[in-house]
């Protein structure tokens, strides 16, 4: 009863409202500050800042740009904790998972299965591919960027998922009694988050299938393991092995990564693949490992009110 895990903290509608607004304070304007004096330093004048990623990119230097963009998250991330701790008084703990303690072993299990099947699929593409990509590792860049990965995007991913299938699917949850609704508007909205990334530009808004076919994945890790042990692993994965081991001009991850995509960006059918045949595989190997059951319910049943949880728990939420 991921959902229900709320309960164990304040969950007054005004809460959520302040907790919104201090997430949303702290990850659009604080959270840029840096980038944007960064910016500042660097141009002629404040008219004169390009909003466009390559642009700051080139303006900045690679590592450089993407360290200040992932900066964004972390104080995304500071704010978000702010607002669980302070305004719902809910531990980081049961903001994450069901379980008795964090289950750090399906996120590694999550994190290494999806990052062995991403890198096998990027060097199969470089292999029967191989005019589409320009090796381009160097040394000293490279490692300056993988320091900043490992530091610096489990923050990212990790604030999109407490904040997309954790602080929205749970007040969403808690206000309409039900699943389904907070399943689907969290998933859709993951996808929605990414429409100003510069692919959408590049390959139009049929990429957003992609986006919003992977959030109704993390979605459904989410609810039917009760936690959000499995999208954190996943999402980590798959956002840093891009990062190390393949980039492209138009893309919103510019690094300095060992291959550089020289190809002409199209969107074609590689975009369902993922969504359509390799998550439903790993749903399978989720589902077998962890044992899952009563899919209907757990995605699309009823959300139990505090009173209905408190007497499943003992009272263990009873916080008024």
């Amino acid at each position: 009863m991921y959902i229900e895990q709320a309960y164990k903290g304040f969950t007054e509608r005004w809460r959520y409202f302040v907790g919104f607004l201090i997430v949303i304070v702290g990850w659009q304007f604080l959270g840029g500050i840096p980038l944007i004096a960064a910016m500042i330093l660097k141009s002629d004048s404040i008219n004169s800042i390009s909003t466009d990623y390559g642009a700051m990119a080139d303006t900045l230097g690679l590592n450089f740009f993407f360290l200040l963009v992932l900066l964004t998250f972390f104080a995304a991330m500071v704010s978000l904790w702010v607002a669980v701790k302070f305004i719902h008084r809910l531990s980081f703990k049961d903001f994450t998972t069901s379980r008795k303690r964090i289950d750090w072993k399906r996120i590694t299990f999550s994190f290494v299965l999806w990052g062995v099947v991403s890198s096998a699929l990027v060097f199969l593409d470089i292999y029967f591919s191989p005019e589409n990509y320009e090796f381009s590792f160097e040394a000293g860049p490279f490692l300056v960027l993988l320091l900043i990965s490992i530091i610096f995007i489990p923050i990212q991913t990790s604030f999109e998922e407490y904040f997309t299938r954790g602080y929205l699917m749970q007040s969403i949850g808690i206000a309409s009694k039900n699943k389904w609704l907070p399943f689907v508007v969290s998933s859709s909205l993951f996808g929605l988050l990414h429409i100003l990334n510069p692919e959408v530009d590049k390959l139009g808004y049929g990429i957003l299938i992609y986006y919003i076919g992977t959030g109704f994945f993390l979605g459904i890790l989410t609810l039917m393991d009760e936690g959000l042990e499995l999208p954190l692993g996943f999402h980590a994965a798959n956002n840093f092995f891009t990062a190390l081991l393949v980039t492209a001009d138009w893309t919103a991850f510019r690094t300095h990564s060992i291959y550089r995509d020289v190809s002409e960006p199209v969107l074609g059918w590689d975009v369902l693949i993922p969504v359509f045949v390799i998550y439903p595989i790993l749903l399978f190997i989720f589902s077998k490992k962890y044992g899952w059951k009563n899919w209907k319910e757990k995605l699309f049943g009823r959300v139990l009110s505090r009173e209905e949880y408190m007497a499943l728990n003992d009272g263990e939420s009873d916080l008024a």
